[in-house]
């Protein structure tokens, strides 16, 4: 098709190419030079820090705290109310180095958002001392010897804790079945059986 009647085509629907694209060069012209193509909406500004409050109940004592979403219970116990007992291990629920007790069940505290816990009543390893006097499933880890390096004790004495809250004379198998969420690097584990069970009869003394 000659120029000539390229116009011709394009004048019987009333533009032409040459109108249509000096149209659009305008227009991106004024986009360049304006940098909008509309009027900017007025922004909205939200004042937040983003915390939320919390009320944790730890070992008996009330503590008021401001958390982000994303902080595991483990965090606060350890990095802001410095209760270190509760170790650090794998951080993703596989170890048991971080059990804690939340309403009386053993709960990975890496696994648990400190959100999670607002009200609930939580005993570390801390809480199960008499002040200075080691309470009956610590004083049982200390006379079977169910420990080498010790990291991983903490979290071992309070599952058994849980463990005998639940059931204060448990067999073996249940033992064995109940303690299987804490691993012990050092292989412990036939001194750690024996621990709790010398801890159920600590237990069954002192409450008769």
């Amino acid at each position: 098709m000659s120029e000539e009647s390229g116009k011709r085509h394009d004048s019987k629907r009333g533009v032409s190419r040459r109108s249509f694209l000096g149209t659009m060069g305008a227009g991106t012209l004024g986009v360049a030079v304006t940098g909008r193509t509309a009027p900017a909406r007025e922004a909205v500004t939200v004042e937040s820090d983003g915390t939320h409050p919390v009320t944790l109940r730890v070992n008996g004592r009330r503590f008021d705290l401001r958390v982000e979403p994303r902080w595991t219970l483990l965090d606060v116990l350890r990095d802001h109310l410095e209760l270190t007992g509760t170790k650090l291990g794998c951080s993703r629920g596989e170890c048991g180095a971080c059990t804690v007790l939340i309403d009386e069940q053993a709960r990975y505290a890496c696994m648990t958002l400190a959100v999670e816990a607002d009200g609930r009543e939580i005993t570390t390893v801390e809480g199960l001392m008499h002040g200075e006097e080691l309470g009956p499933v610590q004083q049982a880890f200390v006379e079977e010897d169910a420990f080498q390096c010790g990291y991983c004790t903490p979290g071992q004495v309070v599952a058994a804790e849980g463990l005998l809250r639940g059931n204060p004379d448990p067999d073996l198998a249940e033992i064995q079945k109940r303690m299987s969420g804490n691993l012990c690097r050092c292989g412990a584990y036939d001194h750690i059986f024996k621990a709790v069970r010398r801890a159920a009869e600590l237990r069954r003394s002192t409450t008769h």
